[in-house]
Order: C-alpha cells, then structure tokens, then sequence
C-alpha cells in the first residue's frame, strides 16, 4: 500500500459481465464476502459486480494473513461464488479470482477500459458454456478389505505369480517380527505404487471421454494436504461420486472443462460411467459451474493489479 490516508472501504470485485438491468437486478438481490450490498461498475459495454468491504479486514496484509487461514479461506470462498452463482444464470460471466480487491471503482472502471479487448471476446466465447470440474484419486479402501482381497488373491492366483506370491508371504511369516514388518511396509509400498499406476490410466480414459464433449481442459495442479482434506471432506454442490464415497487416497488429476450447457448432463453421466468399474480409483464430477478456469486467457492470467 502506497497511500497516505487509507480509506474506509475498498472495492472487492466478483465479476465481469455485460451491463443489463437483469444483472442489475440480480446483483442487487446478493450480499458479498462482507455481507455488503453488491453493485455494477458499468463503463460502456462492461460492467463489473462489485461491494465495498472494509479497508481494515481487505488491505493486502490482512487479506494475506486471511488467506492462510483454511477457515476464513473457505468463507471468503463461499460468498465470491454465491455473487458469481447468481450471475451465472443471466449469461456470460467472467469470475475473478478470489481476493481481487481495488482502492475505489475508479479504478475498476479503469481496468475494464485497459482489457475491453480481453474481455469482450472472452464474454462471447463463454456464453452458453459450463464448466465442470473432474478429480481423479487413488482408492486404496478400508485397510481390512485391503487384507481380505490380498488374501484371496494369494489363494486364487496360479501359475509363477501365484507361486511367488504364497512364497513372499511364507517368507515373510518366517521372518523375525522386525523384517516381517520391513518386509509387509515394502508390499504396501508396492500397492501403492499399483493403485496410483490404475488411477492413472483411468484418468487417461476419463480425459479422453471428456475431451470428446468438452470444448476446452485445463489441467490444474493436483490437490495435496490441507486443502486436499478440506475438498474431500465435505459434500460439494452438485458433485457425483464413481468407484466409492470416502475421502481418502491421492488426487492425481484435477481438470476443469469447458462444456456447452446443453451437454453438461451428458458429459456428467458419459464421465462418471467411464470411471465406473475401475478398481482403486475413485472420481469427483462437480458443477455445472460458472467458467472460473477460463474467465482470463493464459497471457492475462495474472490477478488485476490490486489496490
């Protein structure tokens, strides 16, 4: 922060969209992450929801220190998406990305002057589109059906790798308790590494099915720790689960695709029928969702310059 004075508010934005009476009214039915009275900022062909929030709780260290925190992440999290939700509905939305906050609409009306060229071919490429998020995880199961299959296995396989397989066990009972517990972590270890090579390979499968429905993939970075429990934990709006309901294992493929409307349910069912079957994967279908993956091209996608 450079200013001298800090003001009382700031302006956080949600949004991008085409200024219509529609959206006017829409906005003026919403409360933001703050619970303030969200608005437009129009300026010619582009308007931006917006509300003012306090400068106090939004200025950049306050909002970083916010935003370690997996709660009041989540809160904030909560009302952005309630404002886009609401917009999503009247057409073509450009979500910005959480936390985007400015000094004053001033300078909103500025940044939609500066990426008018940006925007408005986005908006009309958007329209009519969807996006879903698709999660692909390992699916290791409870520890004791883990055992019961692994004891079948022994006894049903035949040939050298069944063989070797009654072997390995023997072997392992005759062991003193140390190596015996050395030699039970290198097994599971090796299942491990089996399980996250079928979740891959049903990820390929999944993203070739989508592919074929969806006009546009990116890949985004596969969820680990906090976050990762955060997202698996709870029940998420529109979410279809395939292979299983727990929230356990590893997220290796976290893809978000950009569908027309008129195939989201289609793409839904398509998607979770390819993963359906597959042992030791599990996958998350969420949405439909306002297009927050594609809302800025891939040279624009840094955040807006913030107050």
């Amino acid at each position: 922060m450079t200013d001298k004075a800090q003001p009382p508010h700031m302006v956080y934005a949600y949004a991008v969209l085409r200024p219509t009476p529609e959206a006017a009214r829409a906005v003026a039915a919403v409360r933001g992450v703050a619970d303030e009275q969200v608005g437009l900022v129009e300026t010619g062909d582009l308007a931006a929801a917006v509300g003012p929030v306090p400068a106090e709780e939004f200025e950049e260290d306050a909002l970083r220190a916010d935003l370690e925190r997996l709660p009041r992440l989540a809160a904030l999290a909560r009302g952005h998406h309630g404002v886009v939700a609401a917009l999503a509905p009247l057409g073509a939305v450009l979500p910005l990305r959480l936390a985007t906050v400015y000094r004053d609409e001033d300078r909103v009306r500025q940044i939609l002057q500066e990426r008018r060229d940006q925007f408005l071919p986005l908006l009309e490429r958007l329209a009519g589109h969807v996006e879903w998020g698709v999660k692909v995880y390992t699916d290791p199961g409870d520890p004791a059906d883990q055992a019961d299959r692994s004891d079948s296995a022994d006894q049903a396989d035949s040939g050298a790798r069944g063989g070797a397989a009654a072997s390995e066990a023997a072997g392992e009972r005759a062991l003193s308790p140390g190596r015996a517990y050395l030699a039970a972590r290198v097994r599971r270890r090796r299942g491990a590494e089996e399980a996250w090579q079928a979740a891959a390979r049903a990820a390929a499968r999944i993203a070739e099915e989508a592919g074929s429905l969806a006009v546009g993939r990116v890949a985004h970075r596969p969820q680990r720790g906090e976050l990762a429990k955060a997202a698996a934990g709870g029940e998420q709006p529109g979410g279809a689960h395939a292979g299983g309901a727990k929230a356990r294992g590893e997220n290796i493929a976290n893809d978000a695709y950009l569908v027309p409307a008129a195939r989201a349910e289609d793409f839904r069912s398509r998607v979770l029928a390819a993963a359906d079957g597959q042992p030791g994967v599990r996958v998350e279908v969420t949405g439909p969702w306002a297009p927050y993956s594609f809302s800025l091209p891939p040279e624009a996608a840094v955040r807006p310059e913030p107050a």
